[in-house]
């Protein structure tokens, strides 16, 4: 048999690089992407294929997609992976903003899971992995932006498990709580890109994202970017596989709080506010 082949978007650093890598030595064809190619080279050299894919970029999609087929005559697995947080007071968050937010997020996969589906109908297999987040589904006070598009990304997949099914296409939501990535550096780049900061209105709440402590990947109970890459491959592995997976005891006790009155969550917010 030849060997499964799986596309990845987003491997410049963090969760993407080490699914990439992950994949690789399990022995899969694999192909990392991200917008710039240059910050594949160690991917390259470990057997990945490499390619320039800016999720935005339907033609450089298209593009991608088309060499994979070419060149290994099937796609096993997609995992859109590519994402960033834009973090801040809905307020301060443009419109602008919040558009390029789905533009990545949302957007992105939806273009990608376009392109690969037909390929993966016509074979009747395939394993569409989609990299969301705890924050898919709980929001906190500064994340409703990221929180909003993982809700869409979460949403979507739901949908598209259920259409999906006959066709032998499985449809996989990864959901990570805080991991010890360069997400949460990015994510502070956002936070005074583009913002119409209140500070005087929301500085408690600019301090408390900002804060890695609390938030981000520096949090001593952040999960390591491998256990998501095993996640990941374990997903795309399995014939019956999960709708779900949780990634990290955090992020399983931050799901726990779904379960919580309305009420109290927004109490936890006011705390959090006292404590800023």
């Amino acid at each position: 048999m030849d060997e499964e082949t799986v596309l990845i978007t987003g491997c410049s650093s963090g969760i993407g690089r080490a699914t990439a890598a992950f994949f690789a030595e399990e022995g899969w064809t694999v192909y990392a992407t991200s917008r710039d190619e240059d910050d594949l080279a160690e991917l390259a050299e470990a057997g990945c294929h490499t390619a320039a894919l800016d999720v935005t970029n339907a033609a450089q999609i298209e593009r991608v997609v088309d060499r994979v087929i070419d060149e290994q005559g099937h796609l096993d697995c997609l995992v859109n992976n590519a994402g960033y947080a834009q973090y801040g007071p809905l307020e301060d968050v443009p419109a602008s903003e919040l558009q390029k937010q789905f533009d990545v997020n949302v957007y992105g996969p939806h273009r990608l899971t376009r392109a690969v589906l037909p390929h993966m109908r016509e074979a009747e297999d395939g394993t569409i992995v989609n990299v969301s987040s705890v924050s898919g589904r709980i929001a906190m006070p500064g994340t409703g932006a990221y929180s909003g598009s993982k809700f869409a990304l979460e949403a979507m997949s739901d949908a598209l498990r259920g259409e999906v099914d006959g066709f032998g296409v499985d449809v996989v939501l990864v959901e990570p709580g805080p991991v010890a990535t360069e997400f949460t550096e990015r994510s502070r780049d956002e936070l005074t890109d583009g913002l119409d900061r209140r500070e005087d209105t929301y500085g408690w709440l600019y301090e408390m994202v900002e804060d890695a402590g609390i938030v981000g990947g520096a949090a001593p109970w952040a999960a390591d970017p491998d256990d998501c890459a095993a996640v990941i491959h374990e997903a795309a592995e399995v014939t019956d596989p999960h709708a779900r997976y949780p990634v990290g005891q955090a992020a399983r006790y931050m799901l726990l709080s779904r379960f919580l009155p309305d009420g109290l969550r927004d109490l936890a917010g006011r705390l959090l506010r006292k404590l800023g």
